[in-house]
């Protein structure tokens, strides 16, 4: 079984949440091994090293050799769990593999030939990323390091799915079984359209169109009031006659 990652580790017997920020201050990551025919294992990892592979996806696709109080055991890691505010590993899952017993794991795909693809080089199109990493089931020692997906005959418009990645001997993938998932893409870039100041002028009103529509309003409503302001004046003009008529009445009877 090819191990192409060493990982020191202790048995570790303190439990509980203040052993674990004691192990932490001295530069301990506590772990779990678990799964394969053992019972689940407490231990201590080196944080320093840690740091120093938890960036190679091969940490995280590879069967790995934990060396647990100098004793080697094939395993893969599970999980790796990251402190939220500093480059600090606080926990890791790490799981035993059994030789002749399939496992699961994410494996990376790696894209090769876009560059050169008919639909990016002469057609002016994108190459478009779906899916960067797919589970996997195989023996641990058919287990290859990422899968490889070659794009250089993709045309514009070309789509890539699942089905069409290459696998290795012995090496399925469990998802193919209920869908066919897209993997890359070729498409034409998005066109934006620059708005120029005759564009944008054509799209807003007239500067006199907005308050001549809001003038309207006003104008029907002096109209309306106009009948009721005639009146008024009738009724005013008639009032100053019956005063004139009864003023001339009072002037005759002196």
């Amino acid at each position: 079984m090819r191990s192409t990652i060493q990982l020191g580790a202790d048995s570790r017997h303190d439990q509980g949440k203040g052993a674990s920020r004691r192990l932490r201050r001295a530069g301990k990551v506590p772990a779990v091994l678990y799964g394969g025919k053992g019972e689940p294992k407490n231990v201590v990892l080196d944080h320093q090293q840690l740091l120093t592979l938890i960036d190679n996806e091969r940490l995280y696709s590879s069967v790995i050799s934990v060396n647990l109080d100098s004793q080697p055991q094939p395993a893969i890691v599970r999980d790796v769990q990251m402190h939220p505010a500093r480059n600090a590993v606080v926990h890791v899952d790490l799981q035993r593999v059994i030789e002749n017993e399939p496992l699961k794991i994410s494996l990376p795909i790696h894209f090769k030939g876009g560059a050169v693809a008919p639909g990016v080089k002469t057609g002016g199109g994108i190459v478009h990323h779906l899916i960067q990493q797919i589970e996997v089931s195989c023996l641990p020692n058919e287990l290859p390091e990422f899968l490889e997906l070659d794009l250089s005959n993709m045309n514009l418009n070309d789509t890539l799915f699942l089905s069409d990645l290459p696998l290795p001997k012995g090496v399925t993938i469990p998802q193919l079984t209920h869908s066919n998932a897209p993997v890359v893409s070729v498409r034409s870039p998005r066109v934006v359209e620059e708005v120029t100041e005759e564009a944008a002028a054509a799209a807003v009103p007239a500067e006199g169109a907005a308050p001549a529509a809001g003038a309207a309003a006003p104008a029907a409503a002096g109209s309306a009031a106009s009948p009721a302001g005639a009146e008024g004046q009738k009724k005013e003009e008639s009032k100053k006659e019956e005063g004139k008529r009864e003023g001339g009445g009072k002037k005759e009877k002196k």
